[in-house]
């Protein structure tokens, strides 16, 4: 995850603003897998949001990621979970991110940069609350696991 956070940073249009630790996760939708590694980053950027998705598509496969059976393992994972509070719709891209409101593993990390963040209109503490976050463990003290 460092190294794609630092191919993203590499460039003039886009500076990663803050990170949050890293937190073991149980998998989700494919549970025989091994956990996996969250974490969320705020960035600012000159791009645009379907120029922002087709860099972290492009960043997940120049760090070996090959997609195949859907919540699957995978070697990286960039997602999209709100651009600025726009709401998209469009075949590629839904911002914010539908389901994030429904992931513990999505909200934890981002409590850690933001505890007062609203996806939706809907404070993200509050939904968080109320999800099982079982098994969401850190394994990093703080976001110092990426120094650029």
């Amino acid at each position: 995850m460092a190294d794609a956070l630092n191919t993203l940073c590499d460039r003039d249009d886009l500076r990663i603003v803050s990170v949050s630790r890293l937190f073991s996760t149980p998998p989700w939708g494919k549970t025989d897998q091994p956990d996996f590694i969250n974490a969320c980053a705020v960035v600012e950027t000159e791009l645009s949001p379907l120029a922002l998705l087709d860099l972290c598509l492009s960043t997940e496969r120049d760090h070996g990621r090959e997609r195949g059976e859907r919540w699957g393992p995978r070697t990286l994972d960039l997602d999209l979970i709100d651009y600025d509070g726009r709401r998209i719709e469009e075949d590629r891209l839904q911002l914010p991110h539908p389901r994030a409101l429904e992931r513990a593993f999505v909200l934890v990390p981002l409590l850690d940069i933001d505890p007062d963040l609203s996806l939706a209109g809907i404070r993200i503490s509050e939904r968080a609350a109320g999800l099982a976050g079982d098994g969401i463990r850190p394994i990093s003290e703080t976001g110092d696991w990426w120094v650029r």
